[in-house]
């Protein structure tokens, strides 16, 4: 799949482009382009896995003309990069606004342009029924990538999208906020116990983008099969694991927060497929008006009757948390 391709990672020096970039370097692949803004995070990533097929790229997806010469002889380009902080979109939705959608646009046309043969965008749940600024960005990214696949002309591209919620142990999501809480002796803030959060490790992260790049024929929306947690058996399992007895307080709803993450809304059911990892979405009359029955790719209806929500499905229990925490060393238990 990337042997001997050139790849671009957009906002390669994140959570998930670091992971990505690990993972990509025990392949065949001839060289993974880091393009961001963080040149201190860019230097210490080529420390870190000092690579020789690694190339570091300064800019910012904003900047269309940039990001053109960064994609010149590229042939797959994962995008990564985001304003993914709600309350920083909230308060900030035009910079959200220019960088998950205008540098979305130039990405596209950037591709298209340097005839790329892949681009996948990495989705968020926060786009489904949007009710934040940052979701609603995303959910414009997403409707840019399928379209795209419309305008592509004779170009032999496809734009795909993978679409799930917070990696567990990313960088400001919640297992980081309550480890480094309760590490300081702080009071753990929990919006609701009852929360209920998809549970996806980076590795699964890492094994649905390798899948959709390999399967996806153009247009589709990859959503992997998980199951969930509770906040509060989240919480209870990390305090048991560090041995902590501090209390909890309650805090209010932020802006634009949902109680249960949404991956599929009962709109999209009606274009909804599946296989055996995955979800997707998929608009076959679309595809056959604009690309014809060569960009159909079979498969079955999903079999699902309601919205694919965290509260909807099979929720971990305490002792799997602890047991999926150990396994995937995001907390010290010292």
């Amino acid at each position: 799949m990337f042997s001997g391709k050139k790849v671009l990672i957009t906002g390669g020096t994140g959570s998930l482009g670091t992971a990505l970039t690990t993972k990509l370097l025990t392949t065949d692949v001839s060289a993974i382009r880091i393009f961001s803004r963080d040149e201190w995070k860019q230097i210490q990533m080529q420390q870190a896995l000092n690579d020789n097929r690694l190339r570091f790229f300064i800019g910012d997806v904003r900047d269309k003309e940039r990001l053109s010469r960064a994609l010149d002889d590229v042939d797959i380009v994962i995008h990564t990069a985001a304003l993914k902080q709600v309350p920083i979109a909230e308060y900030n939705p035009f910079e959200a606004v220019k960088t998950n959608v205008y540098g979305a646009q130039n990405l596209i046309e950037g591709c298209l342009e340097n005839e790329v043969e892949i681009a996948l965008a990495i989705g968020t749940d926060k786009a489904v029924s949007a009710l934040n600024t940052y979701g609603a960005t995303k959910l414009l990214m997403e409707k840019l990538f399928v379209s795209a696949n419309f305008i592509k002309g004779n170009r032999d591209i496809k734009f795909l999208c993978v679409r799930y919620g917070n990696v567990l142990g990313s960088r400001g999501s919640l297992v980081p906020v309550l480890v480094n809480q309760i590490k300081n002796g702080k009071k753990v803030t929990i919006t609701d116990v009852d929360m209920t959060r998809f549970n996806i490790t980076m590795n699964e992260a890492l094994e649905l983008i390798f899948r959709t790049i390999q399967n996806g024929g153009g247009g589709e929306i990859f959503i992997p099969k998980l199951k969930a947690y509770r906040v509060g058996d989240m919480k209870e399992a990390i305090m048991e694991l560090l041995d902590s007895r501090d209390g909890t307080e309650k805090i209010p709803i932020r802006p634009g927060e949902k109680l249960h993450e949404l991956l599929i809304n009962k709109y999209e059911l009606r274009n909804t497929y599946e296989t055996n990892d995955d979800y997707v979405i998929f608009d076959k009359e679309l595809h056959q008006e604009f690309l014809g029955s060569t960009g159909v790719i079979n498969r079955k209806r999903a079999d699902l009757h309601d919205e694919y929500s965290s509260d909807k499905v099979t929720l971990l229990t305490k002792k799997e948390l602890k047991e999926i925490l150990l396994k995937e060393n995001i907390m010290s238990t010292k």
